[in-house]
């Protein structure tokens, strides 16, 4: 089985990538979506959390949160320390679940700053540019101007990422050119 790990910062398409990659019948997990489920369900996060108004109806409110992590450092780290573990357990159930499979396809965004390309045999990055994610982000999730540039800067930078992955798509065009750069991909895998 090939693991590819698809990565990208946020509001570069990964999403997108991974519906057109399921579309084709290949297996993929989002880690968004696990961390979504983990908020929800890991008792850990509403402890270390507690004393912060981030619950809304006993739950913990992934907006708060949020808001709250993304302007404390120490907060944001501290989360990650509960969070990251939890991930790469499910993405080992993942590989386990799915082993007779060829190829798989895991969406994670922190790739590099949650240390875990190691599990994975190579890695593909989505990559958009820096304005058009900007407003992608203010049209989409109704961010500030001000909230999607911290959102923007709590990841690696973008750049960086292009060094250590094993390839690139560049989405900063339509649908349609998203589409045939993934299929341009998977000929090349």
């Amino acid at each position: 089985m090939l693991k590819i790990a698809l990565t990208g910062n946020i509001a570069s398409g990964k999403s997108t990538v991974q519906k057109i990659l399921e579309e084709k019948g290949y297996k993929v997990l989002d880690t968004d979506k696990v961390g979504h489920k983990l908020l929800e369900n890991l008792d850990k996060i509403k402890v270390a959390f507690r004393d912060f108004d981030v619950f809304c109806d006993e739950k913990i409110s992934r907006e708060k949160l949020g808001k709250l992590v993304f302007s404390t450092p120490e907060l944001k780290q501290k989360l990650e320390k509960i969070m990251h573990p939890a991930i790469k357990e499910e993405i080992l159930k993942f590989f386990e679940q799915n082993k007779s499979e060829t190829l798989v396809f895991v969406g994670i965004p922190l790739l590099f700053e949650s240390n875990m390309s190691n599990l994975f045999d190579k890695s593909l990055l989505i990559y958009t540019n820096d304005t058009l994610r900007e407003e992608r982000l203010i049209s989409r999730n109704h961010y500030s101007g001000d909230y999607a540039k911290l959102r923007m800067k709590s990841q690696m930078s973008q750049d960086k990422k292009l060094k250590l992955c094993d390839f690139v798509i560049y989405n900063n065009g339509t649908l349609s050119d998203l589409k045939s750069a993934v299929n341009e991909f998977l000929l090349k895998i």
